[in-house]
């Protein structure tokens, strides 16, 4: 399959009649995992949800809760709106959770150290929220897997390795090994406890495997990954290794292997391990893995194995192709394993055979459609919220959801989260903007319309990719698309020492640009104009008056008015202004003066600024928000700043005050994709029509979701377009 397809095919679904539209899965609802906390707890603690499971009846979610030692439980009875059950103390570290009846068995590592490891399966009734039984596993538990017919339970004994050892190379002892444990009348019978060895068997490190993912089939057979030995183990029904091959290697193309603040795809990585992380049965004679990778580069994608251990389908460089064109690629991850594919799940939903691939640094999930295990077919791309760690399919409701491990409360960003989907007939409402081709995008931070077609727009993005600033020429749908991508140049190369928030088109074919500018990372605030080929061909740098006012928040926006004058918002107070107060600049390219007004921001928790700033008519529009994501969201909006009447005065002395008109909440329009807030409103443009265009910067895909939201309305409207 090509990347051009998978492109069509998001097109084709998006412009499928209703009668015609075929079951899509979008996101209904999400649930943030410190709403399990109890009352009189502190919510800033960090919290997480990792593997996760669902009752039989699948009305309830549970998840793997290691920073609060607990299990935490959610009612989705009705999953668009998902209500908080409270967390189980474990005493210990949990892991992995099945669940047979009423009765969780949760996998619990409650290891000493990485020399002394140890575990215990508890069982907890569910009704009473009690520990009722608990077995010794021998060791530290990873994976923990239910047989179908509910008459085993089989557990990966990692025994972990340490990383601060031997640069984390194995072997490391004590060995991992996998249990057998029989369920009698719904409990574990842990006299009966079966130890499989599984040393020997790899070439790599043979004397210490560490199985990190184990899967039942139909007929009761194991399959067992052992990541760092790049090994897959098939154990029968019997209980005995019934085959064990190298999980081998990939040769991959178009992948960008080099950490260097570029969106390059032209690299190549050969033979690399496969090192598989987590792996799921397809049927009773194929299975699959995602090959997160371990060392050298990673393998970036999944395989479908036959049990022998030949190779069906090996995905190599698309699935993480596929994640670059919805702005999903995360940079920072080239030099080591990508988009690290980690999560698996396969289900069928009304016949569908459905594979899920969660990336966990792409923070995505990829569906396909595996009918015919040797041709799997990318259906779409859901996000997932930061890390996307445990999947869940329940195909009896028609949902699905993710648990997405990373919570960066601590440091302002956004909690761990679970993510709930509906499959139904409809067309995806996500991604909302995918490239053409292998372009490389991202952190799109200011929008404006192209002149010469009202309906085309142009973004830049910002020092996400500091060594390859760009600007994207973009065709309105839905999705929209990414058709071009201008790499703004000084003296012929990448120009560097810019951190873009803000584009005009000039009229004559070219561009202004503001730069926000950094003094600690020695980016100078200034604005540039460029040819339409991304040449620099003026920097004019800000007035030394103002620079030496300056802080690390600066220009957010640029606009042209009809005389060929420029305004500009800079984004937060400076030194030299009063409290609440941002100033809006202007200058005229055809006589060097700067002037400028003050404009008053609200006030709110954590900080509040200025993020966008276009013209439309006879005024000034901007976007006010907070700083503040997720549920502490609570100012995203648009306002405007009449042009009549507006008397900017030089710098240097009193500013007058602009008076601004609240034109929009935002905060609404954020909330349809049923998601967190996003923070970071950054782009607006209007058309000439009055359509307005509004994109969030999805930080590069570094500590963020990655999740990119293009939308439009109308002026005076508070309803979005879908």
């Amino acid at each position: 399959m090509t990347f051009r397809l998978t492109f069509c095919s998001l097109i084709a679904l998006a412009a499928a009649s209703p009668a015609l539209a075929e079951p899509v899965f979008n996101r209904i609802a999400s649930f943030a995992t410190l709403d399990n906390m109890a009352e009189g707890e502190d919510r800033t603690r960090a919290t997480s949800a990792e593997i996760m499971t669902a009752t039989p009846d699948g009305n309830r979610l549970i998840y793997s809760d290691s920073p609060l030692g607990a299990i935490g439980l959610i009612d989705i009875a009705n999953p668009r709106a998902p209500k908080p059950l409270g967390n189980i103390a474990m005493d210990g570290e949990p892991t992995t959770t099945v669940v047979l009846g009423e009765t969780a068995f949760v996998g619990v590592n409650t290891s000493e150290s990485f020399t002394k490891p140890s575990g215990v399966l508890r069982s907890v009734d569910l009704e009473s929220r009690k520990v009722v039984a608990n077995c010794d596993l021998g060791g530290q538990p990873d994976s923990v897997a239910l047989s179908p017919r509910g008459d085993m339970i089989a557990v990966a004994i990692e025994n972990e390795r340490d990383e601060g050892v031997n640069d984390g190379a194995i072997p490391q002892m004590p060995a991992g090994f996998v249990v057998r444990l029989p369920v009698k009348d719904g409990a574990i019978d842990c006299a009966g406890k079966q130890v499989i060895d599984l040393t020997s068997l790899a070439e790599v490190a043979p004397d210490d495997p560490e199985p990190e993912y184990v899967d039942f089939n139909a007929q009761g057979d194991l399959v067992v990954t052992l990541q760092e030995n790049n090994h897959i183990v098939v154990i029968g029904a019997d209980g005995a290794v019934a085959s064990h091959f190298s999980a081998g290697s990939v040769d991959l193309d178009g992948i960008d292997i080099d950490k260097d603040g570029k969106l390059d795809f032209t690299g190549s990585l050969k033979a690399v391990p496969r090192e598989p992380d987590t792996v799921a049965w397809l049927d009773d004679d194929h299975f699959a893995t995602a090959n997160e990778g371990d060392w050298q580069g990673g393998a970036r994608g999944f395989t479908i194995w036959n049990r022998d251990g030949t190779v069906v389908h090996e995905s190599g460089a698309a699935f993480e192709q596929a994640l670059v064109r919805i702005g999903h690629y995360p940079e920072g991850r080239s030099g080591k394993k990508g988009v690290e594919p980690e999560a698996l799940k396969y289900a069928e939903f009304d016949g569908e055979k459905l594979l899920f691939v969660g990336s966990e640094r792409g923070s995505a999930i990829g569906v396909h459609d595996v009918a015919d295990p040797s041709a799997p077919k990318l259906k779409q791309i859901l996000p997932s919220g930061i890390g996307p760690e445990g999947l869940v399919a329940i195909p009896g409701r028609n949902l699905f959801a993710s648990a997405n491990e990373t919570d960066l409360g601590e440091d302002g960003g956004a909690r761990a989260h679970v993510m709930i989907y509906e499959r139904a007939e409809g067309v995806p409402a996500y991604p909302t903007i995918a490239s053409e081709d292998l372009l490389g995008w991202g952190a799109l931070s200011g929008l404006t319309v192209d002149p010469a077609d009202p309906a085309g727009l142009y973004a830049v993005s910002d020092s996400a990719y500091k060594d390859q600033p760009a600007i994207y020429r973009i065709r309105s749908g839905q999705p929209a698309a990414i058709t071009d991508k201008i790499v703004v140049t000084r003296d012929g190369a990448p120009a560097s020492k810019l951190d873009l928030e803000g584009i005009a088109a000039d009229g004559e074919g070219g561009f202004w640009l503001a730069s926000e500018g950094d003094a600690e990372k020695q980016i100078p605030h200034q604005i540039l104009h460029v040819d339409g080929k991304g040449a620099i061909r003026q920097e004019v740098p800000l007035p030394e008056a103002l620079t030496a006012q300056a802080t690390r928040f600066g220009l957010e926006g640029i606009a042209m008015a009809g005389d060929g004058t420029l305004w500009m918002a800079v984004q937060r107070e400076w030194k030299d202004d009063p409290k609440g107060q941002a100033k809006l600049l202007h200058f005229d390219p055809a006589t060097g003066n700067w002037s400028g007004v003050r404009y008053p921001l609200e006030s709110g928790e954590g900080w509040v600024g200025l993020s966008e700033l276009t013209i439309h008519g006879d005024r000034l529009y901007l976007i006010e928000r907070d700083n503040l994501i997720g549920q502490a969201a609570k100012l995203k909006q648009v306002t405007s700043v009449a042009l009549e009447g507006l008397e900017p005065a030089p710098l240097g002395g009193e500013l007058p005050l602009a008076e601004k008109r609240v034109e929009r909440d935002l905060i609404p329009d954020l909330k349809q994709w049923n998601g967190y807030v996003q923070d970071k409103v950054e782009g607006m443009a209007i058309a000439p029509a009055g359509t307005v265009w509004t994109v969030t910067d999805n930080d590069g895909v570094d500590d963020a979701s990655g999740e990119t939201f293009l939308w439009s309305f109308t002026l005076g409207t508070q309803t979005a377009a879908k």
